[in-house]
């Protein structure tokens, strides 16, 4: 028989030892909310913290235990909000600081933690402390990492270190010297040994969680502490060795006494206000090492997102994960996409096959020791968005070949003594010395800017654009065209066992679709990563860094104020593709036309028409979608003591978790009175039934001794 069931109802609080003893975060749940595509409250097209506020009932109810947002604070939205310019105070783009107060009680009145992001390796350029440096105020560098330049003039950078956007990591300003931005020129790295740096950063975590906040995500958090004497590396294309070797601006041994200072002051509040670390290292140990118990709660685990389709590969992840985390007592975190990566209905195929494997990959994910974090929509099963039109493209890797010289902005006098001229960026040779100009906190640099931060709904006013050719009709401007496979259009046959997506089991489900493109399986296809481009490009959502950030900026990519060759064809216009706006697209809620209740107008970015039968309020009480499928999953979790987080303190099997033998192609695994089984083989294949099938991303046929498992599925079972 066809066996289909779901978790309605079975839970109603939790039951695992973890959270009841205040260690939530152990076995969390934590949404990811991109702020600008969430919710729009006030028509601008542009999501906001008052349109956050407004659909937590949604997460409520999805059965998340946290809420991760990503940042609202002021910002020139140079690099999507990780360029800060007042840590303190909520961009008006996002609304204001009653709105976050707000928010963070909303959300804990619905049972609902707030963790927020913090941006400690760098502010933006419009800091006053960076604005302070440039005007020559007294002491104002040396919170930066300025330095002097080599060679007889000084015209050369001061090592060969390369940005993670591409090109040098150094710039150079009027005076001589130069500055360090491991990212773009608009993010200069902080001095973290410099003492008001550490103060201030101290002064911003109290601040937030004063005001409520449960938690940071900490952006960088290997990167605050460089080598002494800041050593040259001997090689280019940096950004492909992060994570894989040894590299002296990243996962430095001082980074840790930062840490471990910031857990003390955590620990000082009540509630066990966590911090997590978006930290990548050469190995599952030195990763290790950020979650030690007198360190960080949790560290981003980035190798599962990267892990193919294959069981062998996928076993292996898990392993060496969990064995590296419980040796220091820390549990591991699991995750498949964020805003910076190809979602994984499309990496893993695209279509219905792409989408029948998220779905078990979801599952399997939610069955894992530890804590798992969801990106907005990949509950609702939501493909990427490949065809957006070049005018509506914000990432700005889209037009990195594109960035002109970047002024520096006018500064305020500065109280006391001393010079308050401002610096100019050196242009490069045959440029005109860009005019001093004095932005306010949410303008443009003069550069050849596309979108701006503020336009709205759907294609946006290219306002403000330098001269220069028009970056949206470079050659490199077109958008390939989203195959049909990978719109996840109407209603579609799949039968189920347990909460069910609309997506085909087959060809004939999609007519008209194209073949699914190949899943990706190179790390440096889906990893977390930053922007690549130059900057200057309008509002830009962020992204972190990775391996793959650049992939092929040498260095004789453009060298700060020196020479460099055409913008069409230098060599730091290769690397990543600029189309990662297709996973940052605001997701469906309701309608059946856009913005899908996103908001009273459109969107900043085009919504697909095929997104009606996506939407919250279409796959609501089916239980044949994906999000009651998600549902489902998070109820059993709660309710199945044997999922959730091993026990803390060092363990060789985190929570009684034992592979058992499998069929080619199949992975099995038990807990406590829980059995996970996982078919990554495009046929069905008959094992032993492990116990009773309790949920499932796609129907399961067993007679109760043997099961029929259906291709790229999970199934769990109890017994």
């Amino acid at each position: 028989m066809t066996h289909e069931s779901t978790a309605v109802g079975l839970a109603s609080a939790y039951s695992n030892a973890t959270t009841a003893s205040g260690d939530w975060w152990r076995d969390a749940v934590i949404y990811q909310v991109y702020v600008r595509s969430f919710a729009d409250s006030d028509g601008d097209g542009i999501g906001d913290l008052r349109g956050v506020r407004s659909r937590l009932p949604h997460l409520a109810r999805l059965g998340v235990d946290a809420v991760w947002l990503t940042p609202f604070y002021v910002s020139p939205q140079a690099d999507g909000g990780y360029d800060v310019a007042d840590y303190r105070a909520v961009d008006p783009l996002f609304g204001d600081l009653a709105d976050a107060d707000e928010l963070v009680r909303a959300a804990h009145e619905l049972g609902l933690r707030v963790i927020v992001d913090v941006v400690p390796n760098h502010t933006s350029e419009q800091h006053p402390w960076f604005r302070a440096a440039l005007a020559g105020e007294p002491g104002a560098r040396e919170r930066y990492l300025f330095r002097r330049g080599r060679g007889a003039d000084g015209s050369l950078p001061p090592n060969d270190w390369e940005s993670i956007f591409g090109g040098p990591a150094w710039t150079r300003v009027a005076d001589g010297e130069w500055y360090l931005h491991l990212f773009a020129p608009e993010q200069p790295d902080l001095d973290w040994t410099h003492p008001e740096v550490t103060a201030e950063f101290d002064s911003v975590l109290r601040f937030w969680l004063d005001l409520g906040v449960d938690g940071f995500r900490i952006d960088v958090a290997h990167g605050m502490v460089k080598a002494d004497g800041l050593p040259d590396i001997g090689r280019g294309a940096q950004a492909t060795l992060i994570g894989t070797e040894p590299l002296p601006f990243f996962d430095q041994d001082g980074v840790h006494e930062i840490h471990r200072a910031w857990r003390r002051l955590l620990d000082s509040y009540e509630g066990a206000r966590i911090g997590v670390a978006e930290a990548w290292a050469p190995s599952s140990e030195r990763l290790a090492l950020y979650v030690r118990p007198d360190e960080l709660h949790q560290a981003f685990n980035f190798r599962f997102l990267n892990c193919p389709w294959d069981p062998g590969a996928m076993r292996t992840v898990i392993d060496e994960s969990l064995s590296a985390t419980t040796a220091v007592g820390a549990p591991t975190t699991w995750v498949l996409s964020n805003h910076d990566v190809v979602r994984h209905v499309t990496r893993y195929g695209g279509g219905a096959q792409g989408l029948a494997r998220a779905r078990a990959a979801a599952m399997l994910m939610l069955s894992l020791p530890g804590s798992a974090y969801l990106y907005q929509g990949e509950e609702l099963g939501l493909p990427e968005v490949a065809d957006l039109p070049p005018e509506s493209r914000q990432d700005p890797a889209f037009r990195r070949g594109r960035r002109q010289q970047i002024p520096v902005p006018a500064v305020d006098p500065a109280p006391g003594p001393g010079p308050a001229a401002p610096g100019i960026i050196a242009p490069r040779p045959g440029e005109p010395t860009p005019p001093q100009s004095a932005p306010s906190p949410h303008s443009q640099p003069e550069s050849g800017a596309g979108p701006q931060p503020h336009a709205c709904c759907g294609p946006q006013t290219r306002a403000g654009a330098g001269p220069g050719p028009d970056p949206l009709t470079a050659p490199q401007a077109h958008a390939p065209t989203r195959p049909q496979a990978e719109t996840g259009t109407g209603p579609q046959a799949q039968a189920c066992c347990g909460p069910q997506t609309r997506a085909g089991a087959g060809p004939e489900a999609e007519p008209g679709a194209g073949p699914a493109p190949e899943p990706c399986t190179a790390p440096q296809a889906h990893a977390p990563t930053r922007p690549q481009a130059e900057t200057g490009t309008g509002a830009q959502p962020q992204a972190c860094c990775g391996p793959e950030a650049v992939t092929g900026a040498g260095p004789e990519a453009e060298m700060g104020g020196g020479a460099g060759g055409d913008p069409l064809t230098a060599p730091e216009a290769d690397g990543q593709d600029g189309l990662r706006d297709g996973c940052r697209v605001p997701i469906p809620w309701a309608g059946a036309e856009p913005p899908y209740g996103f908001g009273p107008v459109g969107s900043w970015l085009p919504q697909p028409p095929e997104w009606a039968g996506l939407s919250v309020a279409a796959q609501t009480g089916d239980p044949h979608s994906t999000l009651e499928l998600y549902r489902a999953a998070l109820e059993l979790r709660r309710a199945m003591p044997g999922l959730g987080a091993p026990e803390a303190g060092p363990s060789p099997d985190p929570r009684g978790m034992r592979w058992l033998p499998s069929p080619d192609g199949v992975l099995l695994f038990t807990r406590p009175g829980f059995a996970c089984t996982l078919n990554t083989r495009p046929e069905p294949v008959e094992l032993p039934a492990p116990g009773r099938p309790v949920l499932s991303s796609a129907p399961v046929q067993t007679d109760g001794r043997t099961v029929r498992l259906p291709p790229d599925s999970c199934t769990w079972w109890a017994f």
